[in-house]
């Protein structure tokens, strides 16, 4: 009887997590059966990424409690253009084709046979996940910039040197692939894991970043 019910137990465990897989199956399929939906929401989401940064760095500059040692960007492509406040950026611009048309190709491949049907959404994945993860951080410096204005706003002046502002955004990029790989474990879903991936990624590269900004403050002491 105790091993029927250890059987039973596993086989309601099994069905309950395909079960799980199966309910997010359709928005896998949604993605795959045409590059519209996928492609609409990158490029929404990237638009909206540059938008938030514009604005963010305005408000930065429009407080002087929190300060960042070199540019408020990150990403060294687009920092030229943050730091001027540009509202189009012909780098921005170019990215935004470049990487659209890259998506439109990838679907055209992947829905030429069967056998690689999962690879659109994990493709996918890798360029929504970062982006999903980025909008979290405007968000957060939103209600920094926004708190440190003002009487009851932040006390004190707080300065960050860029390998820690580095390293910090490498740690908060990992816990989002963490938290992706998890949900790709939960749902099978391939857009999950390309998501984790792409954030794991990212946060690598920040990471050496932080280390060459580490090196080169101490050679110049």
């Amino acid at each position: 009887a105790g091993a029927c019910d250890g059987d039973c137990v596993g086989k309601l465990a099994g069905s309950s997590f395909l079960s799980v897989r199966d309910r997010y199956a359709p928005l896998t399929d949604f993605f795959r059966e045409s590059p519209w939906p996928g492609l609409i929401l990158w490029v929404s989401l990237f638009v909206s990424d540059y938008a938030l940064t514009i604005a963010g760095a305005r408000m930065y500059r429009a407080q002087d409690k929190i300060v960042f040692e070199g540019s408020v960007e990150i990403t060294p492509l687009y920092q030229a253009d943050v730091d001027a406040l540009r509202r189009l950026s012909p780098r921005f611009l170019s990215v935004l084709f470049l990487i659209a048309a890259l998506i439109w190709f990838m679907w055209q491949v992947t829905a030429l046979a069967a056998s690689w049907l999962d690879a659109f959404p994990f493709f996918l994945g890798m360029f929504i996940g970062v982006q999903l993860a980025v909008h979290v951080r405007h968000l957060r410096n939103w209600f920094l910039y926004r708190h440190a204005l003002g009487v009851d706003g932040v006390r004190g002046r707080f300065e960050y040197p860029r390998q820690i502002l580095l390293r910090m955004s490498a740690l908060e990029l990992i816990a989002f692939a963490g938290v992706f790989c998890l949900l790709f474990v939960v749902t099978g879903s391939w857009f999950m894991f390309g998501a984790a991936m792409s954030c794991a990624i990212t946060a690598g590269k920040h990471y050496s970043l932080a280390k060459k900004q580490a090196a080169l403050k101490a050679t110049t002491g």
